[in-house]
């Protein structure tokens, strides 16, 4: 099965910056969207950014302007650079690809890929 391999997270202070990286395993194929979420404790997990086959984005409006999410689909890799950090910006990151579809003559399932999450922390 495909496994989705993120890193990048750490600890760092208010105001510094932090780059999110987000691989598969394997070649996957189909693939109409891919995006980054977050879920800090007590809360539920919200989006954060997505990217689409397209190269359409879109952010949550509290990371607008310091965030950017960005791909290497020959890759099957997602970043997400984050800059001007906020303590609310703690919270374990996760990334998803989302595959389905009709890809050169080939149906594929409709299948959400998600990664273990990788831990931010903003905290002085």
């Amino acid at each position: 099965q495909v496994q989705l391999v993120e890193s990048g997270g750490g600890l760092v202070q208010p105001g510094g910056s932090l780059r999110l990286s987000c691989a598969a395993s394997e070649n996957i194929f189909a693939i109409y969207a891919m995006g980054w979420y977050r879920q800090a404790p007590g809360k539920q997990r919200e989006s954060v950014a997505t990217i689409t086959s397209d190269g359409s984005t879109n952010y949550v409006s509290s990371v607008r302007g310091r965030f950017t999410i960005s791909r290497d689909t020959a890759e099957n890799k997602i970043y997400l650079q984050m800059n001007s950090l906020k303590a609310e910006d703690t919270a374990v990151y996760y990334c998803t690809f989302q595959v389905g579809g009709y890809y050169e003559g080939r149906m594929y399932p409709n299948i959400d890929y998600w990664g273990q999450g990788t831990r931010v922390t903003v905290s002085s």
